[in-house]
């Protein structure tokens, strides 16, 4: 009988003191949470600042083959013919002009980033965390990339007229124009540009992102450590 109730005191005891704990574990809980979305936007932040740094100087899309605005589709037939008669140099300048032009409007995408991320919910962050190694640059590329648009266009606009991109253009099509049996191409040149260098720093940020999820030496802080090597 002694050990009966001492067996039922000990019972009694164990869940008072688990009933005890579990508000304490409540508190855990939303402390994760608070941490998981805190661990997240600092990455976030992390990686965006990255990507607008390296794709907003000078080179920055240029000289990075991967990102590197080529010249349109539609104006390779008219590349073959300039340079043919030798206007290759031209050529260069205008594809140089609109990489300069990209990396001018770069710059404009550090705000529109940083609002996105205030606006991130929790179960936007764990969905992000959990998700693919690209996950919070499509989360990007959903949340930001009509701002950006309106954002870069004057940019671009602007860049390319001090940087003689859409005089290069005009000049180009006219020369092309004067070769026999040629027809000119409808391009809009401003909105090419702004799409290939959205393109590009949605690369770079999906760069920046793989290598705070794979590489322990990308976290640079303790938040980014504690978050993502416990995923």
């Amino acid at each position: 009988m002694i050990c009966r109730y001492a067996f039922l005191s000990l019972l009694v005891i164990s869940i008072s003191a688990a009933a005890q704990t579990i508000p304490q574990s409540l508190g855990s809980m939303r402390l994760s949470d608070a941490k998981i979305s805190s661990g997240l936007k600092e990455a976030l932040q992390v990686g965006t600042d990255n990507a607008v740094k390296l794709t907003g100087r000078q080179d920055g899309y240029f000289k990075n083959p991967a990102i590197k605005i080529p010249l349109p589709k539609q104006l390779r037939t008219l590349e073959t013919g300039l340079r043919a008669v030798g206007y290759g140099g031209q050529v260069d300048e205008f594809v140089l002009g609109m990489n300069r032009a990209a990396e001018k409007a770069a710059p404009h995408a550090k705000r529109i980033f940083g609002e996105a991320i205030l606006q991130m919910s929790i179960d936007d962050a764990r969905q992000i965390l959990r998700g693919s190694d690209s996950a919070a640059t499509e989360y990007f590329r959903a949340k930001t990339s009509e701002q950006l648009t309106a954002a870069f266009l004057p940019v671009v606009q602007q860049a390319m007229n001090d940087v003689g991109v859409t005089r290069q253009y005009r000049d180009l099509i006219g020369r092309y124009q004067n070769i026999p049996f040629a027809s000119s191409p409808k391009l809009d040149i401003d909105s090419y540009v702004v799409a290939k260098s959205l393109d590009g720093l949605f690369y770079m940020l999906g760069e920046e992102e793989k290598k705070i999820r794979k590489n322990p030496a990308a976290r640079v802080t303790d938040l980014l450590r504690q978050v993502f090597g416990r995923r």
